[in-house]
């Protein structure tokens, strides 16, 4: 038995092939940039992500994360959800360790409007921020950069490199893996393969990881005076680097504190690190020498905090990912699928 209040009605699907020629029409770091200062007008609304964790027959660790999240936009609201699956082994099976879809909603009648891939749009907005926070935090004349981790972060983090980069390091637990990617690039930038971690990053003006780790391994020593280290994968720097940083950069507070998988996550819970506005934990007293997280990216953006104090200080920038980018990015796509008709019509 049929319902008549479900008319026939349609909905658009956009393939991973079909996401990348629409975002080629697209300024990226413009749309992320927009998203985050909209996020710093309160013009975002961005609730709890909901976290699956499970253990494959394998022994190795999966997730699925459901991100919802809206803007509000001058032509209105730009409203989804995001869900992006990971399991730590797919690297060794020749796979990319996540993938996902999202979900673009009509606001009026709150039905899904597009489905679309999403690991190439999250990989994308990933790198979009770590190229706005060097603009914003890199210290002047910046020009070396490391790359820990080789995998899809890493490749898209390459196509969008921050202006001034004219050197790139490149470090893997994988030799070949790094290697694959130091000759895919080579004929645009001039690249290296480091040996270890340690000679990767020392020396760098710019530090970004984008590995698969769960313990730290990077000490606030390796640094050079005035890098910026964008802490893509968040949980490869050591709590030293928190704790010494001259300044401490998140994209939201609440999302960082309340997860407590995370680096900055657990230091919060322990005591050792406070909000940009001075709160501690519920229940939790803070250890005398527990530091403050200085800001946010959006903050930077809307002149509501000067950013760098000095170009010798190394900042940390924390970006734990929020779903209104990948929603702003998500609209910008809708908009060229509807022009250039892409994608797949799909019976609802």
């Amino acid at each position: 038995m049929n319902f008549t209040e479900y008319p026939a009605s349609e909905l658009r699907y956009l393939p991973r092939a079909a996401v990348i020629e629409c975002c080629a029409e697209i300024d990226v770091l413009a749309v992320v940039e927009d998203a985050l200062v909209r996020h710093g007008r309160g013009q975002t609304m961005l609730p709890e992500e909901a976290y699956l964790g499970w253990e494959t027959s394998a022994g190795t660790a999966a997730r699925s994360l459901a991100m919802p999240g809206g803007l509000r936009l001058s032509g209105g609201l730009a409203l989804g959800v995001k869900t992006i699956n990971g399991n730590l082994g797919n690297p060794d099976r020749g796979l990319a360790r996540s993938q996902g879809l999202l979900m673009m909603f009509d606001p009026e009648i709150a039905w899904p409007r597009t489905i679309m891939e999403s690991a190439y749009l999250s990989a994308t907005r990933t790198a979009a921020v770590t190229a706005l926070t060097a603009r914003l935090l890199g210290r002047p004349g910046m020009r070396g950069a490391a790359l820990i981790g080789c995998g899809t972060l890493a490749k898209a983090h390459l196509a969008l490199l921050p202006a001034g980069i004219t050197e790139v390091c490149l470090y893997d637990r994988d030799p070949l893996r790094a290697r694959a990617l130091a000759e895919a690039v080579r004929d645009r930038i001039e690249v290296r393969v480091a040996a270890d971690a340690e000679s990767c990053v020392r020396g760098r003006d710019l530090v970004v990881t984008v590995t698969t780790v769960t313990e730290g391994y990077l000490p606030f020593e390796w640094l050079a005076p005035g890098a910026l280290v964008a802490h893509v994968s968040l949980d490869d720097v050591l709590p030293d680097v928190v704790r010494r940083a001259g300044l401490v950069v998140v994209d939201d507070w609440d999302l960082v504190r309340h997860d407590h998988r995370r680096l900055l996550g657990r230091l919060h819970r322990d005591g050792l690190l406070l909000g940009p506005d001075g709160g501690s934990h519920p229940g939790v007293t803070p250890e005398p020498s527990a530091r403050r997280v200085d800001t946010t990216l959006a903050a930077i953006l809307t002149g509501a905090h000067p950013g760098r104090r000095s170009e010798h200080d190394v900042v940390l920038s924390n970006p734990f990912g929020m779903s209104i980018l990948d929603i702003a990015l998500g609209q910008a796509v809708e908009e060229v699928a509807a022009r250039r008709d892409a994608g797949v019509r799909l019976a609802m």
